[in-house]
């Protein structure tokens, strides 16, 4: 059976979920995290080693003994600053890495043609986002965050965007950088056009978010494409799921999916009913996403799947988690249908058997918090 190597902040495990090859502190060392090493172009500069340099001749007898093992991480520099800053990079597969502990999960895609973002994750871990991608760029490209999308509007996912953004430079081409001196200035940030209206609010009121960290491109429909570092990246939106803004990002030649807080690991689906959300929409979304993934041998592997929140994950991973949700929803879809109340549906504790995995009475999503929006999502008349 394939392994999984997972790095996780203390802070962001949670029982029943198992980080392989992972040391107490939760940091990966060298003798056991094999990493994935398929990334093109990916140099041995980049990884991680866990092992200090000594003046001994005894260390470094046992260093030279270890140096082909070494070889299989990141580098000592990266994984200093991952430790100091609590953002932790796994090399997922292709040109995909996924950054971990900015609150929401980041994906990164780097390239010859530079660096691109999913998410930007919570505002106070921005400084640290960005000193990780640069360093975990250096060693394969010169070239600047060229693109970051947004797979919502929430603070966790977005709130390093003004400032990510302004790190970055917009790719443009003919007369248009000569002729606008500053319309290379800044990444392109790539959402659907309800992410935009979120953001930002109508004429003569207060938006809720700075300017700079509104999208700079808008799609509305289905999908939108976009092709970069020589790969085709879709960007597929759902009808009213996690909110009313969400995107599936699908790296199809890496073949790595980021699902934005459509799909978790760490708790049960969180549905912004203000935001656009419902519960059926979820579970439409999450069925769009087994449509995209295929599976390696023994249904383990193949297309992996960057979640919201949590660890590194596959179809079998997101399978689980469809049939929880659609039978806590049919679950309380029948309560309904005989008429109980919400306090008798929640008295009746239609989550008791995921509560171990998924559930929690306190921080910012509770388990209640969970049944009474699926209650009120299929109460709704529409």
């Amino acid at each position: 059976m394939t392994k999984k190597r997972v790095l996780f902040p203390s802070s962001q495990r949670k029982t029943g979920y198992a980080e392989r090859s992972e040391g107490a502190d939760g940091v990966v060392s060298s003798a056991t995290y094999s990493g994935r090493t398929d990334h093109p172009g990916a140099p041995a500069s980049i990884k991680l080693s866990r092992h200090p340099s000594s003046a001994s001749s005894a260390r470094r007898g046992i260093l030279a003994l270890f140096s082909s093992v070494v070889l299989l991480g990141l580098s000592t520099g990266l994984a200093c600053a991952q430790r100091n800053s609590e953002i932790h990079v796994l090399h997922v597969q292709g040109s995909v890495y996924m950054l971990v502990g900015a609150a929401g999960n980041i994906a990164v895609q780097v390239g010859k043609d530079g660096v691109l973002l999913v998410d930007t994750g919570g505002a106070q871990m921005t400084d640290q986002v960005l000193a990780t991608v640069k360093q975990l760029a250096k060693p394969i490209t010169n070239r600047p965050i060229r693109y970051i999308i947004n797979t919502h509007f929430h603070p966790d996912h977005t709130g390093g965007n003004e400032k990510l953004r302004a790190a970055g430079a917009t790719i443009t081409g003919g007369n248009v950088a000569g002729n606008i001196s500053d319309a290379t200035e800044g990444a392109a940030l790539f959402a659907h056009e309800n992410v935009m209206k979120r953001m930002s609010a109508p004429t003569g009121s207060a938006a809720p978010r700075p300017s700079g960290a509104w999208p700079t491109d808008t799609y509305f429909g289905d999908k939108k494409e976009i092709f970069f570092n020589g790969e085709a990246i879709q960007l597929f939106h759902p009808n009213s799921a996690h909110t009313d803004g969400d995107s599936i990002v699908f790296f199809r030649r890496s073949d790595v999916i980021s699902t934005g807080d459509i799909f978790v690991t760490t708790n049960y689906p969180v549905i912004d009913l203000q935001g656009g959300g419902s519960i059926n929409g979820v579970i439409d979304a999450l069925n769009f996403i087994l449509d995209l993934t295929i599976p390696a041998e023994k249904q383990e592997g193949g297309t992996m799947v960057i979640p919201g929140h949590g660890r590194l994950c596959d179809e079998a991973d997101v399978v689980e988690y469809r049939d929880m949700v659609t039978i806590i929803r049919d679950r309380i879809q029948d309560m309904i249908k005989k008429g109980m109340t919400l306090e008798q549906v929640k008295a009746a504790k239609p989550t008791r058997d995921y509560d171990p995995i998924y559930g929690s009475t306190t921080g910012l999503w509770t388990t209640d918090m969970f049944v009474e929006a699926v209650y009120k999502s299929l109460s709704t008349k529409k």
